[in-house]
Order: C-alpha cells, then structure tokens, then sequence
C-alpha cells in the first residue's frame, strides 16, 4: 500500500506530534497521582527532560511512544514507509541519546523507570510503579 498522503499534509501532521503531555503520559500521570504519589513534571535541569520526578525519592519516570523511540514490540518493531533514510537513523538515534540520558542520571544517583506506550493499560503497571517508586 502507498501513503496517498501529500507532503504538505504529512508535514503538519508531524508539527501536531507533542513531546510532552502526550496522552500516555498523562495516563501514567493520572495514574500515579491517583496512588497518592506527588512529583513534578518536565524538570528541565535533569537529563532527558524527565516526564515525572519525584525529588525526595531522587526517581524519576520516562514515559516513551514505541514508535519514537524503538521499542521493540508491535509498534516499535514498525518501519516508516516514506523518507525511512530519515527516520530509522533519527529513531536509533533517539535510543542513543535516552541510554546516555539514564547513565548520566545513574552517575547523579537518580533512579530511573521507563514505561513504553504498550505498557499503559495493562493490569500490573500499578503494581511495577508501585514496586519502583517505594523500593
């Protein structure tokens, strides 16, 4: 099947992609707020620009898209159709730089919890930040 999309629409498709406050973020967020944790968002000091930090407990919490950055489970294992020279070296690229942005947070003493966008909604993601964040 070929993208029958125009290259004006792709492209403003793309500028509605969001970095933060996407909807699995604030899934997670909703999540662990109903479980009574309190944490900031986005602290911009710390590598990677985590999506919650939770300071007294010096861990923090990435909420990945599969897609962006390479998960390897059915949306991550997809490929881009169009412009592919672009995209697989930008998304081996993503996992690059969030493997050094978790050493560079481990060197600080922080630990680190990634929830991919294929976790959300499954029974015992409760129960994995529960474990994480009282560990």
């Amino acid at each position: 099947m070929t993208d029958s999309i125009s290259a004006e629409r792709r492209s403003w498709n793309m500028s509605r992609i969001r970095a933060k406050d996407t909807a699995p973020e604030l899934a997670v967020r909703s999540l662990v707020f109903s479980m009574g944790f309190r944490f900031r968002l986005h602290r911009r000091d710390l590598p990677g620009v985590p999506d919650l930090v939770f300071p007294g407990r010096k861990k923090i919490i990435f909420v990945h898209g599969c897609f962006w950055h390479g998960h390897d489970c059915q949306a991550g294992r997809r490929r881009p159709q169009s412009n592919a020279a672009y995209w697989l070296p930008k998304i081996e690229r993503n996992q690059t730089r969030d493997q050094e942005h978790l050493e560079r947070l481990a060197e600080q003493g922080w630990k680190s919890l990634v929830i991919w966008e294929c976790e959300i909604g499954v029974l015992d993601l409760r129960e994995k930040i529960m474990g994480f964040l009282t560990a």
